[in-house]
């Protein structure tokens, strides 16, 4: 585990943090690895949805027209023989 010698947070978040930790039972320097973690996980999950975002913005290219077709094809011939 590293260790921060030192980090400015404001003094009322700082306040709210230490109430907040307190409440749960853990030191504040937990309560921020904790946000820490959170954050990033949410961040990471925001860019993963922008990047599919992205990649599916400009629709179907020619090969996956042509297997979206091949797979309509395909389900039409199981239901006609059902």
């Amino acid at each position: 585990m590293r260790a921060i010698s030192a980090i400015n947070i404001d003094d009322r978040l700082y306040q709210k943090a230490a109430t907040l930790a307190q409440q749960l039972h853990i030191e504040p320097e937990a309560l921020v690895t904790i946000a820490l973690q959170d954050y990033i996980r949410s961040h990471s999950k925001a860019l993963l949805c922008q990047s599919l975002d992205s990649a599916y913005a400009g629709g179907l290219d020619e090969s996956e027209q042509l297997m979206l077709e091949a797979m309509r094809h395909h389900q039409r011939q199981l239901w006609s023989d059902a």
